[in-house]
């Protein structure tokens, strides 16, 4: 058995998903279902008696530490996070929160947990902090892409406090010997994304005929993850990551903000074309560019290619493609998760153009 923490958000209930598949073993799913947590992304474990939903926050030492002692599992994959740049420059104090506190809490629970656990079973132990390439800040043009020895200088509070939590999460293997494993991965694309984030934000707005809010001149670059190739390689990571390491996890596909709307559009116009004969992309509008936005992201992923052999296995355009499929879909979730909280939030964001 594993505890996932934040397993009803879009990456941690792919992996859960996928691991329920792949690994046969049950999984404690503790998650506070905020705005962007969501059961309806777990209906296919529905009645599966491996799928162990608890609703609880991980800033509650009380709980996280009574899960521990009753299901003993055999490792932590920590994914509760708030995840949003936008949100984070709007409200940064749930941030400090979660990411920061919480994952303190969450650390010293662990901490005492592990220390009384019998020999084999505390040298099998393990606990897997995923964080993202937005710690490691900004790069230009010309630069080489992050790596895991790159220097952290996080731009926005979201980031400062990710960066605030790899930072604790080293301190306790160094200190205390905590069997830890850190993974920083990139922008993450695929089903059950909130739609807040650029790719299925664009694909709702553009089948509803609303404008495609681009910030700045989106000439932004990042490089973009399939969900499923980030879910593989975590279970890599902690199947056979050495103890203490940090590992970038990429998908090899730096593309600007513009780039991928463009993508999204055509896509579209092939699958489900608008019935007013337009091409999407005539709906892409420029807004006025977010704070500290930074300009590139790109991660080096060859460690974990040649430590544990993994790689992504979708190519942008596969991983697209499997995306904007799987949004068509699936209707009834779209319709479920656009709540009055979320369309408050892009009018917010957006103004007019949502």
């Amino acid at each position: 058995m594993i505890l996932v923490t934040g397993g009803a958000g879009f990456i941690g209930s792919n992996f859960i998903i996928d691991w329920i598949a792949s690994e046969q073993t049950p999984v404690i799913n503790l998650d506070k279902l905020t705005y962007a947590g969501n059961l309806n992304n777990l209906t296919a474990l529905q009645g599966d008696a491996r799928h162990v939903f608890v609703q609880g926050d991980i800033c509650d030492g009380a709980l996280v530490g009574r899960l521990l002692r009753e299901h003993k599992p055999r490792a932590i994959v920590h994914f509760a996070a708030e995840s949003h740049v936008d949100r984070s420059i709007h409200g940064p104090a749930e941030f400090i929160q979660t990411n920061i506190n919480g994952t303190f809490s969450l650390l010293e629970e662990t901490r005492a947990y592990w220390q009384g656990l019998p020999g084999a079973e505390k040298e099998a132990f393990r606990f897997l902090h995923v964080s993202t390439d937005e710690v490691y800040g900004s790069l230009g043009p010309d630069d080489a892409p992050f790596s895991e020895t790159t220097p952290y200088a996080p731009n926005s509070p979201y980031s400062a406090s990710k960066a605030a939590s790899d930072h604790l999460v080293r301190a306790y293997h160094h200190t205390y010997g905590l069997p830890v494993l850190t993974t920083n991965c990139s922008n993450n694309y695929g089903a059950y994304q909130f739609p807040e984030k650029l790719i299925p934000l664009i694909i709702l707005n553009a089948l509803n005929g609303k404008p495609l809010p681009i910030y700045g001149d989106g000439l932004n670059v990042r490089d973009w993850l399939y969900v499923g190739d980030h879910c593989t390689a975590i279970q890599e990571v902690l199947a056979k990551g050495r103890l203490g390491e940090t590992y970038n996890i990429g998908g090899w596909n730096e593309k600007t903000n513009l780039d991928v709307v463009h993508t999204v559009c055509s896509i579209l116009d092939e699958l489900q074309p608008a019935a007013n004969g337009n091409p999407y992309a005539s709906l892409i509008t420029y807004v006025k560019d977010r704070p500290g936005h930074d300009r590139r992201y790109a991660i080096d992923a060859r460690k974990i290619e040649h430590e544990l052999g993994w790689k992504p296995a979708e190519t942008f355009e596969t991983g697209m493609r499997k995306t904007v499929r799987w949004y068509l879909d699936h209707a009834k979730w779209i319709q479920n998760v656009t709540s009055g909280e979320y369309r408050n939030w892009i009018g917010k964001q957006y103004g007019e153009t949502s």
